[in-house]
């Protein structure tokens, strides 16, 4: 019998437009200052919060919000839930269901591990047009990545064999990183063009090559 092949993904960044969701709504909140600005402070502090304990993703995004305004010194908004309440809109990257649905097809069971909650990837999932098999979230495990608390809970859950286990993610320090050190090979979908550290088994700027980069790495 033919070992199961899984691909596990990031969500967020990896999937569904992270940075456009996030860079649309701030700039509405801080019309005055550049996107690139805010998108960098954005991502500096989010893993600090997420690090301090385990809030719901929606508490870490307005507290995040907040401390933005406070690092630009610059008013409160009064609409401090306001990035929480736009990430259902947010859409999945244009090549993204074609390429799942491709992995597939070539037998590959799929898996999210994302740092959010139950009711908002309940609303991108419909977006990337393919059934996960698992889908584990902070929520699940109170715990964001790179903690081990997501890979965890997927061995427990699947019995997945590492060497047959593919981690597919945007961001080197929460998925990357981590799935180095557990052993599993990592695609790294570089949509930034950031230097590679750590580096990743493959490196893609979309998820177009996804089903033949991962039928190199496990055939």
């Amino acid at each position: 019998m033919a070992q199961e092949r899984w691909a596990t993904f990031d969500c967020y960044g990896t999937l569904i437009d992270w940075d456009g969701g996030i860079g649309d709504c701030l700039t509405g909140l801080f019309p005055d200052d550049p996107r690139e600005r805010l998108l960098e402070i954005y991502h500096r502090i989010e893993p600090q919060v997420q690090a301090e304990r385990y809030r719901t993703y929606r508490d870490v995004m307005d507290l995040t919000t907040v401390h933005v305004a406070d690092e630009l010194g610059r008013p409160r908004p009064e609409d401090a839930t306001a990035l929480s309440e736009s990430l259902p809109r947010w859409p999945a990257f244009a090549e993204v269901p074609a390429a799942l649905a491709e992995a597939v097809g070539r037998g590959w069971k799929l898996a999210i591990l994302s740092n959010c909650d139950r009711d908002l990837i309940a609303t991108s999932l419909p977006k990337l047009g393919v059934t996960f098999a698992e889908v584990i979230v902070a929520e699940d495990v109170q715990s964001y990545k790179p903690a081990p608390g997501h890979w965890d809970r997927f061995d427990a859950e699947t019995g997945a064999d590492p060497a047959h286990h593919v981690h597919v993610g945007a961001s080197l320090f929460h998925d990357v990183k981590p799935g180095n050190e557990r052993g599993l090979a990592t695609i790294w979908i570089n949509r930034l063009g950031e230097p590679p550290d750590p580096p990743p088994d493959r490196e893609l700027k979309d998820l177009s090559d996804l089903p033949d980069a991962l039928d190199s790495l496990v055939p």
